[in-house]
């Protein structure tokens, strides 16, 4: 888990992972953005979901929480796509 980011990165967010898109069925990643919001959960870091649909500027996740699939509403900023393996 990244705590801390670099002297030269810190304060900054790059615009297109701001304004990244997803389309419903994407795997998704869950990687906090250490910048933006200090309350980020950790019990998300480094989960993976699937996107269901878009709420607002956010996006509902699908996550595998044990046994039971939970839904949460997380910002494009705290997601990184992954690749389809088929």
């Amino acid at each position: 888990m990244k705590n801390k980011k670099t002297l030269r990165d810190r304060g900054k967010i790059k615009l297109s992972k701001y304004f990244q898109k997803f389309e419903k069925g994407d795997r998704v990643a869950v990687i906090k953005e250490p910048s933006l919001n200090p309350k980020f959960p950790k019990k998300l870091q480094g989960r993976s979901g699937i996107i269901e649909n878009k709420r607002g500027n956010s996006y509902l996740v699908r996550i595998n929480d044990l046994n039971k699939q939970k839904g949460y509403i997380i910002h494009p900023v705290h997601l990184k796509k992954l690749k389809n393996q088929k």
